[in-house]
């Protein structure tokens, strides 16, 4: 059963797909943020907000959150219950 996870502003992500959860701070981020906007394969689910963390998917998707990575570990890890929903596959 595949588990969706919130990441802000009521957007949400299979966490079955997710590869890696990163800080958007570093230089190789902000690299692999503009290689995905040239390549098409950029999801930004901010709205409008400052990017705080990047998702990598296993179907090469580059997903842009507001949300702290460790909020978003928080939640991966169903320690935050508001916003995690579950879902039939």
């Amino acid at each position: 059963m595949a588990k969706l996870m919130n990441i802000g502003f009521g957007n949400m992500v299979n966490t079955d797909k997710i590869v890696s959860i990163i800080s958007s701070d570093s230089a190789p981020a902000k690299r692999m943020i503009s290689h995905g906007k040239e390549q098409e394969i950029l999801i930004d689910a901010t709205q409008g907000r400052r990017t705080k963390s990047v998702i990598f998917t296993e179907n090469n998707k580059i997903i842009l959150s507001a949300l702290q990575p460790e909020t978003l570990a928080g939640r991966f890890n169903g320690n935050a219950s508001e916003g995690d929903y579950d879902t039939k596959e």
